[in-house]
């Protein structure tokens, strides 16, 4: 049986959407199988951020029981799948978010993590896809809004019983403007299990229409997805000091 995974913030635009696709490619390239569900129904971005913006059966034709849920799985060129949702108007209303759980459990049989994209905030579809996960993934940026919303995000898991993975912080530049990452970690009550740097790349990728983890593979970002992604499949990460480091510790 797969892990289901839920890749939740609390707020939008702080890169929970690249987090759920470059984390799906890199424990795929783990040689991992992975499905990625767009379970944002209302404004998704995983068909048109990895090149399929519009495709004949979405999620959410699986919720209003139009189609079953192996008809919405697209596969990627580089063999990570995806389930994207609709990004028709038509399409946004009428669907019945509380088959996620059960959609989530049937994923599950297919392969070997399911990762949900969650939608920001805390409304119904929100609840429904958390209801689905057995383990979350809190992502933030180190600014205090993002931090206090992601805060949000974490009591709301726990009060529903779900275990809080980690926390991926993104989009850092090592400011002094930015919350420490100690801060958040206390903040949060949780572990940080992945740093991601401002990258150009993660911009250049979106353009391309693919996970910077294929178009950047040596990007410092790449390189920090494929590091999260080891230390979610439990592998050891070993922590890698400088040769400065070492003889200051001495």
């Amino acid at each position: 049986m797969a892990r289901i995974i839920v890749i939740n913030s609390g707020k939008g635009g702080v890169g929970k959407t690249t987090t759920a696709i470059n984390l799906g490619a890199s424990l795929n390239k783990l040689n991992k199988d992975v499905i990625i569900v767009d379970a944002n129904l209302n404004t998704p971005n995983i068909g048109l951020q990895l090149g399929a913006p519009i495709v004949p059966i979405t999620l959410n034709h699986v919720l209003k029981g139009k189609a079953e849920i192996e008809e919405a799985i697209y596969e990627h060129a580089s063999g990570t799948k995806i389930i994207p949702s609709s990004l028709s108007v038509k399409e946004l209303t009428k669907f019945n978010t509380k088959k996620l759980p059960e959609i989530a459990k049937k994923l599950a049989t297919l392969c070997d993590y399911v990762i949900f994209d969650s939608a920001a905030g805390f409304g119904e579809e929100v609840i429904a896809v958390l209801e689905a996960a057995e383990e979350i993934i809190i992502v933030t940026n180190p600014e205090m809004p993002a931090v206090t919303d992601a805060l949000k995000a974490v009591k709301v898991a726990r009060d529903m019983g779900k275990e809080i993975n980690g926390v991926i912080v993104t989009r850092h530049m090592d400011a002094n403007y930015e919350m420490p990452l100690s801060s958040i970690k206390s903040m949060l009550e949780a572990q940080i299990i992945g740093v991601i740097p401002e990258d150009k790349a993660v911009k250049e990728a979106l353009n391309l229409r693919d996970a910077v983890a294929h178009t950047h593979p040596r990007s410092k970002v790449s390189k920090k997805y494929l590091e999260i992604a080891r230390k979610v499949n439990g592998e050891q990460i070993e922590e890698r000091i400088s040769f400065f480091d070492r003889v200051f510790r001495r």
